[in-house]
């Protein structure tokens, strides 16, 4: 069993024709467009796969199709085991 500690992690999801063609229309309507399909689709992804209030998405990325999300290491097995997840990674925060 992992922590029940909340960090925070990248997931990037697999090949999506509708984000690229989407990704394609370089207009503000376009990137409106494109950021409401990735943010509904990434809600639906969490809501589907890991209890409800157990998580905090932080942010969706439109250069690429992924987000950020506050999970447990639990969760990350979890979300790595997901149909359309690519990879899930840890943030790490750099001391310069």
């Amino acid at each position: 069993m992992g922590s029940t500690k909340s960090e925070l992690y990248f997931v990037f999801l697999i090949y999506d024709q509708e984000y690229e063609r989407l990704r394609t229309n370089r207009t503000k309507s376009g990137a409106n467009k494109l950021d409401l399909y990735l943010s509904r689709k990434h809600d639906e992804l969490l809501a589907s796969t890991l209890e409800p209030g157990s998580y905090k998405k932080i942010s969706s990325f439109a250069i690429v199709d992924g987000f950020t999300v506050e999970i447990t290491e639990d969760q990350v097995n979890v979300l790595r085991s997901a149909k359309r997840v690519r990879i899930v990674e840890k943030e790490e925060k750099f001391v310069l």
